[in-house]
């Protein structure tokens, strides 16, 4: 579910508080509707950051797969994959990006393939959607013994001054500079988390970043006035602002932050 880091308003640093909560499930399928734009807008990954993600793993299973953001990568460092999702929209897209790659509607917390069945399980901007304490014994499940944990999350650099000016039109609260505590708790069977970030840029025309914005939950579920509105606001700031102003496209900086868990043998 690349990029899916939008939080639920009792949250802290894009985790939601309860993702069975009906608000969150609501926000989750609501990717559904704006699927196409959704693998349209939003970046990849880094293939150098996914490559330390997995390690030499070469059965990996990518859940909340989405429209296949996370799987691209996978793919391109030559490794056997499976998509999970739960929202069928999503993997119709992802069949599109990624021909070829099995795809499997299910969830973190009921992960329909057998036991001991791959090397890796992966999640792209997901974890907060997950419900740890269903979705960790599920993982283990599916996992062989030493198999990898890996989580990762594109947090955009909101310290660039026009990112974090758009953040606050955008009412976003997710904070990229969190530490890995905030963001991932495991626990048993898997052992320590380990942290790698890549910090690199994405570049997009001013219409492009726009519609990463349209592809985002709390976007798509808000009034229709709302949206007009953060749009409108979004479109001054781009051609107002002096870091922007003249520029045909923007550079939106990018944190990719990558943790890493193995399962106990």
């Amino acid at each position: 579910m690349t990029e899916r880091s939008e939080p639920h308003p009792s949250g802290e640093h894009g985790l939601v508080a309860d993702p069975s909560d009906p608000a969150t499930l609501e926000s989750a399928r609501s990717f559904g509707a704006a699927a196409s734009v959704y693998h349209q807008a939003r970046p990849g990954y880094p293939v150098d950051a996914i490559a330390w993600l997995i390690g030499d793993a070469k059965r990996v299973l990518d859940l909340g797969a989405g429209t296949g953001k996370l799987t691209e990568a996978l793919v391109a460092l030559d490794r056997e994959v499976i998509a999970v999702d739960p929202v069928e929209e999503m993997l119709e897209e992802l069949e599109v990006a990624v021909p070829g790659v099995p795809r499997i509607l299910g969830t973190a917390e009921d992960i329909p393939i057998e036991d001991d069945a791959v090397d890796a399980v992966v999640a792209g901007q997901a974890w907060h959607w997950f419900q740890p304490e269903r979705a960790i014994p599920e993982i283990a499940r599916v996992l062989k013994p030493g198999g990898v944990l890996g989580l990762v999350w594109n947090s955009r650099d909101t310290s660039v001054a026009w990112l974090h000016e758009a953040g606050e039109i955008m009412h976003e609260r997710h904070d990229a500079s969190a530490t890995f505590e905030s963001y991932v708790k495991v626990g048993p069977p898997f052992g320590e988390i380990t942290e790698h970030s890549v910090e690199w840029g994405a570049r997009m025309s001013r219409e492009a970043f726009l519609d990463l914005v349209r592809s985002r939950s709390y976007f798509i579920t808000a009034p229709s006035e709302e949206q007009h509105a953060t749009i409108a606001a979004l479109e001054t700031l781009l051609e107002t602002h002096p870091d922007l102003a003249g520029a045909d496209d923007l550079v939106v900086p990018y944190i990719t932050r990558c943790f890493r868990a193995v399962l106990a043998e």
